[in-house]
């Protein structure tokens, strides 16, 4: 039995399968017949498993993978990857076999976020390059690691200048930009008062910021004025 094969196996024996059909309908345009239908608490533990052991260096290099599972492994093994080089390196050629939300959206490698400078043209390089999930991974580093201390307010226009169709960019630009509004209110509120934005993220932007805690009262009445 190939080292796959083995794998594989593994991952079914964990299956639950209403799981895998509660989970599936929040995956639109996934293959459930691709989803196994694991916990995730479950999986990330198997992983930290996993990860330790000589097939994991094979699975980083067989790529594409064939189930959800695997590519959310995948990402998770990268997260744990101390060395920046060898992070952004597999980081890069995972993220072309990245097709949906969940798994873009795991926790970012805490090695990157050592990196903030060096990082940055590798983020702009993803938002500019019209991939979806590339891009929404892009938008997700500047929210995770540049909205505090390292924050600077042409990083904003970064996000806000992006037009695109696809319901998964947009959505990420509008949780960026509420959380933006949350961290960083000054430098933000002028893209809502003088509408800077495309009318569908400028309406979800505000609605996020609105549904958020850390947006006092006179702000959420104040952007709600803008709706």
């Amino acid at each position: 039995m190939s080292y796959i094969e083995n794998l594989e196996k593994q991952l079914f024996e964990m299956q639950d399968l209403k799981y895998r059909d509660f989970h599936s309908k929040l995956l639109p345009g996934i293959d459930r017949e691709t989803i196994i239908g694991i916990r995730t608490p479950m999986l990330r533990k198997f992983t930290k498993e996993f990860a330790e052991t000589l097939g994991a260096e094979l699975f980083l290099k067989d790529l594409p993978h064939r189930y959800y599972e695997e590519n959310n492994m995948h990402m998770m093994i990268i997260s744990w990857i101390k060395d920046y080089e060898v992070c952004l390196k597999e980081v890069k050629k995972l993220l072309p076999y990245v097709n949906n939300w969940a798994t873009c959206d795991l926790p970012a490698p805490k090695c990157l976020a050592k990196h903030k400078e060096e990082l940055l043209p590798e983020i702009r390089n993803w938002i500019a390059s019209g991939a979806t999930y590339t891009i929404r991974y892009g938008i997700g580093m500047l929210m995770n690691f540049y909205l505090d201390e390292d924050f600077r307010p042409e990083y904003l226009k970064l996000a806000a200048d992006i037009r695109s169709e696809e319901y998964y960019v947009n959505m990420m630009i509008a949780w960026y930009l509420a959380t933006a509004l949350a961290k960083q209110w000054e430098a933000t509120i002028p893209y809502i008062e003088e509408r800077r934005l495309p009318e569908w993220v400028h309406r979800k932007t505000i609605q996020k910021a609105v549904e958020s805690y850390r947006i006092t009262p006179e702000q959420k009445a104040y952007l709600k004025s803008f709706r």
